[in-house]
């Protein structure tokens, strides 16, 4: 007999205490890992949301002593003060947070550093500093990125050389190379950029076109396999055909596909389905209702993908909204998508248009053309017999 599942199997993200990218900062006292979180969140905000995690470093004895900011309203027993303080917002929460709680914090942050004396990281920069031994923490010590030397000291510890004996020797810098840290940063950052796959949204149900848009015959081929091939051409390795699960049967033979998990949701449950079973991908994502899309336009997309942004995506030639169905999805856009879901909304575009994304000009307007109903399909044929025949009298 097998054993019961309490829980159903899903594949989870990875994902540190606070986001993907996060390094902890320790090994030398408090006031000397905010001035190197200072000087590095100097030099990479330009190319990345960095944050910063710390500990109030005041006693609570003295915080009881003084009690709370009387200018607050938690020190009349409120829970949460937003403050629009003009070049920032602030939150002032009373309660604590958990561990998803934070995750879902620090979602849209590119990069989280780390007071390591207080928190815990997936990666660490460790100082050798006399003035801070680490042979107690060194559990804490996960997965060493790098050792920088204090002023003064000239090697690493023999009981950290020890600790790290089975693994890969991380480099060494010197307090003063802040540019050389920030630059190792950069290139592991660069590392992390989340692959690349794509997605044919071919399970809708066609209503508008009263016949299945994906079997729609524009290049001597049913359309859903021009647009799978079209992103295959692109040199994406992992290409698949988002459908319904009574599709399976019917394209599984053919394709790599991925069936909806969210059902009735439309686009939005392909797109969600593809991130349940893949979070830590990106999704560049097409609809089957663009018979004018070309390498031309994917590839100027792809070129232009902002990972730090939640998704990339083509203005509409016909107003200004971007366009969801021919759009990057970067993997921080799954749990936005989930929460909107569960505000009662399943419109990716309302997604788009309501979070921080990268929205560009595409190389020609007309490939962004959708035909959903049999009189656009006609003159959609027409145009390509046309276009056809203006090449064939050439």
């Amino acid at each position: 007999m097998s054993q019961h599942q309490k829980h159903a199997k899903l594949t989870r993200p990875k994902i540190g205490t606070f986001g993907r990218n996060e390094w902890a900062i320790l090994g030398t006292p408090c006031g000397q890992i905010k001035e190197m979180a200072f000087q590095l969140t100097k030099m990479l905000a330009n190319t990345y949301k960095v944050a910063y995690v710390d500990a109030d470093h005041q006693s609570a004895d003295a915080e009881a002593a003084q009690g709370r900011d009387q200018q607050s309203v938690l020190a009349y027993g409120g829970n949460m003060e937003f403050t629009d303080k003009i070049t920032f917002s602030r939150f002032d929460y009373q309660q604590s947070f958990n561990d998803y709680q934070i995750k879902t914090l620090f979602n849209e942050q590119d990069l989280v550093l780390v007071n390591g004396n207080h928190f815990e990281a997936m990666h660490q920069m460790v100082v050798i500093d006399p003035r801070k031994s680490l042979e107690k923490k060194l559990h804490k010590l996960t997965n060493v990125s790098m050792f920088v030397l204090q002023a003064g000291v000239d090697e690493v510890p023999a009981y950290l050389q020890a600790h790290l004996s089975q693994k890969a020797r991380p480099p060494i810098f010197r307090i003063g190379e802040m540019e050389k840290i920030a630059a190792f940063i950069r290139m592991e950052m660069g590392k992390n950029v989340a692959a690349l796959h794509a997605l044919v949204l071919a399970g809708g149900r066609s209503r508008r076109m009263k016949k299945d848009k994906g079997l729609l015959n524009y290049h001597g081929k049913a359309q859903r396999a021009y647009a799978y091939e079209l992103l295959q051409s692109l040199g994406i390795e992992q290409v698949y055909m988002s459908c319904r699960a009574d599709q399976l049967n019917e394209l599984s033979a053919d394709f790599a596909t991925l069936s909806d998990k969210l059902e009735g949701l439309g686009p939005f449950g392909g797109i969600a389905s593809a991130f349940q079973a893949q979070p830590d991908a990106a999704w560049l994502v097409i609809a089957c209702d663009l018979p004018f899309l070309s390498e031309k336009s994917l590839s100027y997309l792809i070129s232009h993908r902002n990972p730090s942004k939640i998704a990339t995506s083509f203005q509409s030639p016909v107003n200004e909204f971007p366009e969801p169905l021919i759009t990057i999805w970067e993997p921080r856009s799954y749990p936005v998508l989930l929460h909107f879901l569960s505000m009662g909304y399943s419109c990716p575009r309302k997604v788009l248009i309501n979070s921080d994304i990268e929205l560009l000009q595409a190389p020609d307007g007309e490939e962004l053309t959708n035909v959903n109903r049999p009189e656009e399909y006609e003159a959609a044929l027409k145009k390509f017999r046309l276009s056809h025949s203006d090449t064939k009298g050439h």
